[in-house]
């Protein structure tokens, strides 16, 4: 089972027609037809401004042309799609419980008590997003966590388009299934300035991280990597077997300085971007 299916997306309906990941340099999409048309749209960078904290949408109507263009104008009927929103607007964390409520809503208030200490806006006000993942002292649960006015400020030049974003989920999940190694695996996505990490150990994630840098270079990238590698290898008594990298270059010297496997993120549907390797894991889990 892949990591879409296991983490219920933010808000979830079935099937779309439409698949969207949207990004601060544009808007990568796959449209409908006898072969799969993968593609990317630029936009200026003032259209998007990625934060967990504020409006990301500046120019909604920019952004709502965009749309238009790319579905063929405005629908009068709507037509289902997903939207892969960029990392660094959510929260995602994987917390450790030694057992769960049954109750499904008692689940809920207990997991939204322990984000309330993980997230930066107010957690009651949040759309909030579980899977409980079995480990050896209870469970691992991933917990996706956003704030509902962001959402509904991507959502909003989607429908206004003639689109029900059915799905809306983050690409820190859709890109976990583009790597299926055993082992312990990390992965580091750099987006803008935006770096996020993710430790996988045998098809369980353990933890993330997404962090804005103050510079993107190499040195600030390796200031994140090096302590989250000593953090796997202290919580998970093992350093990482393998590194996979996106959005980054120099992967050789990566290697060298970091003293670990390393190796670009990969696709069967096309090479993996910053700004695509979301949609991409999303097309990988659903094949």
């Amino acid at each position: 089972m892949s990591f879409v299916d296991k983490i219920s997306a933010l808000l979830q309906e079935p099937p779309p027609e439409f698949l969207f990941e949207i990004s601060e340099a544009g808007l990568a999409y796959v449209r409908p037809g006898p072969t799969r048309q993968v593609g990317f749209e630029p936009m200026e960078r003032d259209v998007v401004s990625v934060s967990p904290l504020r409006d990301n949408v500046l120019r909604p109507e920019t952004l709502h042309q965009k749309i238009s263009h790319l579905i063929g104008g405005d629908q009068k009927k709507r037509r289902k799609a997903v939207l892969i929103l960029p990392d660094f607007c959510t929260r995602v964390a994987v917390l450790d419980f030694d057992a769960l409520p049954k109750e499904s809503e008692e689940r809920h208030q207990l997991i939204r008590f322990r984000m309330k200490k993980s997230v930066p806006f107010d957690v009651d006000d949040a759309v909030l997003s579980f899977y409980p993942q079995p480990s050896k002292k209870g469970f691992a649960v991933v917990v996706v966590a956003a704030a509902l006015e962001i959402i509904a400020k991507y959502e909003a030049p989607f429908r206004a388009a003639g689109l029900h974003t059915g799905v809306v989920t983050t690409a820190t999940v859709t890109t976990l299934d583009l790597d299926k190694s055993p082992g312990i695996t990390l992965t580091a996505k750099l987006s803008g300035r935006a770096l996020t990490i993710c430790a996988i150990r045998d098809g369980v994630l353990r933890l993330v991280r997404s962090v804005e840098l103050p510079q993107v270079n190499q040195e600030e990238v390796l200031g994140v990597l090096f302590p989250t590698i000593a953090f796997v290898e202290d919580e998970l008594a093992s350093k990482p077997d393998r590194i996979v990298l996106c959005g980054m270059e120099g992967i050789g010297e990566l290697e060298t300085e970091l003293g670990l496997p390393v190796q670009p993120m990969r696709s069967k549907h096309g090479t993996p971007t910053p700004f695509n390797a979301g949609l991409l894991g999303y097309l990988e889990s659903a094949a």
